[in-house]
């Protein structure tokens, strides 16, 4: 049987702490516990300590996706499971991640339904998520976003360098799997309210949502974003030129500035897909 590691980062998640812990210890008595202290102000060291987990500890925050990679790298089993430490996720799931693991998959993600999502607004922005990234990678995404996941070591750790310190850790690895021909799966959860309260700020991330969206792309195949922008430029150059030319009987300098653009979008796409493939050329 192979050995697990169920990580947790928290960042001041004391109160939910203090119940998830011994609900997991119950649920997977022979795994590995890390809880990945980002920073915390609270009493989360002296909570694990009392839980008999351990604890790393940082001496300011890192970000989340730094807490995941530091879990990842000082844990020991052969299969990880990434959880929220806020009290969200349910222990009881872990098995059923596990098992669908065992099928052959990669990686086994926890995908949320629509009552789970934390407001109309992030539900929003990931259905957007999974709809764009279904449509890059040509495989059906239920949940991108979501942090409860299980996955095969070897292949996670691959992807470490990758892997931002904020909260778009699981966008990151999961366009990482596809692109590397990993399986991923997923399975329906269901995910309760948060104890506590949330540390996603909606103006400051509502940014990094946006910017998520271009990951997605540069993350799997550049192209197939900057390929359709670059020809919506030139149909657009065309159409003005169309326009101008009837009206004025020449060319005009809006035209010439459109079909540059599209070139220049063609060119930046064609380069980012080669820098993309390098980004996951293997070392053996």
């Amino acid at each position: 049987m192979n050995r697990l590691s169920i990580i947790l980062p928290a960042k001041n998640e004391g109160a939910a702490l203090k119940e998830l812990l011994p609900r997991i210890r119950s649920a997977q008595p022979g795994a590995e516990i890390i809880v990945v202290d980002d920073g915390s102000t609270d009493d989360t060291v002296a909570i694990c300590e009392m839980a008999g987990v351990k604890c790393l500890s940082s001496p300011y925050s890192m970000g989340n996706g730094a807490a995941i990679k530091r879990g990842a790298r000082a844990a020991g089993g052969e299969l990880f499971v990434f959880m929220d430490g806020d009290g969200q996720h349910d222990p009881v799931d872990i098995a059923r991640l596990l098992e669908r693991l065992n099928e052959g998959y990669d990686m086994v993600v926890g995908a949320r339904d629509w009552d789970s999502q934390a407001g109309v607004g992030r539900g929003v922005a990931n259905t957007i998520y999974n709809w764009l990234a279904t449509r890059m990678t040509g495989h059906r995404v239920a949940d991108l976003t979501s942090g409860y996941r299980a996955v095969k070591a070897d292949k996670f750790r691959e992807f470490l360098h990758l892997l931002p310190n904020g909260f778009s850790y699981p966008t990151t690895s999961t366009m990482a799997f596809f692109r590397s021909a990993y399986g991923v799966a997923y399975v329906p959860i269901k995910a309760a309210q948060r104890v506590g309260k949330s540390h996603i700020k909606p103006l400051k991330d509502g940014v990094r949502f946006l910017l998520i969206i271009f990951k997605i792309a540069t993350l799997y195949s550049p192209l197939k974003l900057f390929a359709p922008a670059s020809a919506l430029f030139f149909l657009l150059g065309c159409c003005n030129y169309l326009r101008t030319f009837l009206t004025y009987g020449r060319l005009t300098n809006g035209s010439a500035l459109l079909w540059s653009a599209a070139v220049i979008i063609f060119l930046i796409g064609l380069v980012s897909e080669q820098i993309t493939s390098l980004t996951y050329r293997r070392n053996d």
